[in-house]
């Protein structure tokens, strides 16, 4: 899937999540970051922090790759 904004990221990650039968709260837990900061960026807030996004994302077992486009 191309990602073309924050709410997308945002949706595969809770997509992810939710898969793994994990909650808000237990990913907070095991990765330190507040469940505030999951919940925003699950709903998209444009203003997450990268690196703890892509951090996220990794503990999810998401690898993010960047392409060029033609």
């Amino acid at each position: 899937m191309t990602i073309t904004s924050a709410a997308k990221f945002g949706e595969k990650i809770r997509e992810r999540r939710k898969q793994l039968h994990y909650t808000q709260g237990y990913l907070s837990e095991f990765s330190g970051l507040s469940v505030s900061f999951i919940s925003d960026l699950e709903r998209g807030k444009k203003t997450a922090e990268l690196e703890k996004a892509i951090y996220l994302a990794g503990l999810l077992g998401m690898d993010l790759h960047l392409t060029e486009r033609d």
